[in-house]
């Protein structure tokens, strides 16, 4: 079945969260599969098995419980969020191949704006080299047993909920945001790890351009 693409702008996240929990409660083996693209005003969201520590000092910028795995992160403008939400089932594929899949069209979107993507061992979403984001070469050898994301800055952040084989959540993707939100939590419950975008790597493009290729790589990457 053909990945129906909705785009909703700039969308506040406690109707959308509301908006996809409903939606997958009522799907039938009929209903199509949707990406919902949006971006979110500021907000950190938590997952379910989320600590209370990880969130250091959110200030003005609410603090929302969600039904997602992972720890805690932030939204906010200039970032794209997309939201797959399908029957796995009807995919025939599961959970660990559709993380794999989300995290395969983050990695083709970067390419498409000549970065690379590589891929964590055990922390989910997708990480660039700060010292050189366009190198090709691939991460060798073990991480440092202190410090896994040493030499790292994390693009996207992937959280998901799979509810009677059908997803909701999904993927954000940081293109040109105020960062500083990023510190005052530990992103994905990580203390320290740092966040970037691709204005901050040296990649000029708009909200747009970034949404549409990464839909694009979605509708190919989560197909059957």
């Amino acid at each position: 079945m053909t990945l129906e693409v909705d785009w909703l702008g700039q969308v506040d996240y406690l109707p959308t969260f509301a908006a996809m929990q409903r939606l997958t409660q009522g799907r039938t083996a009929d209903s199509a599969d949707l990406l919902w693209l949006c971006e979110h005003p500021p907000v950190y969201t938590q997952g379910l098995a989320g600590r209370a520590g990880h969130v250091l000092a959110p200030g003005a910028i609410p603090v929302v419980q969600t039904d997602r795995g992972g720890q805690v992160t932030y939204h906010g403008p200039g970032q794209v969020v997309a939201y797959p939400l399908i029957d796995l089932k009807r995919a025939g594929y599961y959970v660990k191949e559709y993380v794999y899949r989300i995290e395969e069209s983050v990695i083709r979107t970067l390419a498409h704006f000549g970065v690379t993507g590589h891929r964590v061992g055990g922390a989910p979403g997708i990480y660039v080299r700060l010292d050189d984001p366009f190198s090709h070469a691939a991460l060798t050898g073990p991480a440092h047993p202190a410090d896994p994301f040493r030499g790292l800055g994390k693009i996207a952040a992937l959280g998901i909920k799979i509810s009677r084989h059908c997803t909701y959540h999904g993927v954000a993707f940081n293109v040109e945001m105020d960062l500083e939100p990023f510190a005052r939590i530990d992103p994905c419950g990580y203390a320290g790890l740092t966040t970037v975008d691709l204005s901050t790597i040296g990649v000029q493009t708009s909200w747009d351009e970034a949404a549409r290729v990464l839909a694009a790589k979605l509708a190919v990457y989560l197909a059957p």
